[in-house]
């Protein structure tokens, strides 16, 4: 009996999991993720540790990493949020455990996840949106999964220019979509207008029910979200867009208005069914396991 390890790399958290030929999961756990590179000695770290606690050998390992991604070279090439640039990520972990390691860019394998036995299931043009720190997506289409090249990283969506107006998005651009709709926007655009700090978007969804500030922010952020899925409908014209990440576990608080905006406002494609994410929190892990499994000797 042979396991592999799966490790999602996430802007805040590294979780990891070792699953079993059958998919069972037979040890897991997480460490908060450092800036630059030390995230990758944490993820490193964790790994070990787990392959460790294994009753059977690890034979091989896929690691998802937030940002631009080259799969080929196996490099994080860029992302704002560790705030990492070309590191062999691949290389370096392999070192480490000794075990071939796949690298692949998270939102991608998540929503290969989704598209295979979540619930994009069955579609052939689908779309998943992951809005948490950040946003971006995975595309399928005329159900091909649509991997890019080298660093071109399809389904940036989350750096759509939204609100030319708006805030300054980590990129460096005006107004993207992430800037203003990804929890990690609500939360800061929360504090800013109450001068209160809170702890994620959850916060200001629970304060929604009694403060008017937090219903603007929490309705601004939906509005940006919808136009962003306007641009991602109206180039892929996804049969179904699967939500996930974070901010999804506000469920039909978020997606029954997102839905009903985007019904307005898709004027040339049909618009799209929405669902939420069914592997959840752990769409990304799914997807590494796949990866791992794909890569294995």
């Amino acid at each position: 009996m042979t396991f592999v390890l799966a490790v999602d790399v996430g802007g805040t958290t590294i979780k990891a999991e070792v699953a079993d030929p059958s998919g069972a999961v037979v040890a897991k756990g997480s460490a908060p993720t450092p800036k630059g590179a030390a995230a990758i000695d944490a993820t490193a770290s964790l790994g070990a540790k787990l392959s460790a606690e294994a009753k059977a050998p690890v034979v091989s390992a896929g690691v998802i990493l937030p940002g631009i991604v080259d799969r080929d070279r196996r490099m994080a090439v860029y992302s704002s949020n560790i705030g990492w640039t070309d590191l062999p990520a691949g290389e370096l972990l392999e070192r480490a455990w000794g075990i071939p390691v796949a690298i692949d860019h998270d939102v991608t394998c998540a929503g290969w996840a989704e598209w295979q036995t979540g619930a994009g299931s069955g579609c052939s043009d689908m779309a998943f949106v992951a809005i948490g720190t950040g946003i971006s997506a995975a595309l399928v289409s005329s159900g091909q999964l649509l991997r890019g090249s080298g660093s071109r990283q399809p389904g940036e969506i989350g750096h759509v220019v939204v609100r030319p107006d708006g805030p300054v998005c980590g990129c460096g651009a005006r107004g993207c979509m992430e800037a203003i709709g990804s929890a990690g926007a609500i939360t800061r655009a929360y504090a800013a207008v109450t001068g209160s700090a809170v702890s994620g978007a959850r916060d200001v969804e629970l304060a929604t029910q009694h403060d008017e500030r937090a219903r603007k922010v929490w309705e601004d952020a939906v509005s940006a979200l919808a136009d962003g899925l306007v641009v991602l409908t109206s180039l892929m014209a996804p049969e179904r867009i699967v939500i996930g990440g974070g901010l999804a576990q506000s469920g039909d608080f978020l997606l029954t208005p997102l839905a009903a905006l985007l019904a307005d406002r898709v004027c040339v494609q049909p618009t799209p069914a929405l669902a939420r994410a069914a592997h959840g929190m752990r769409a990304g892990l799914a997807g590494a396991a796949l990866l791992a499994r794909e890569s294995a000797p």
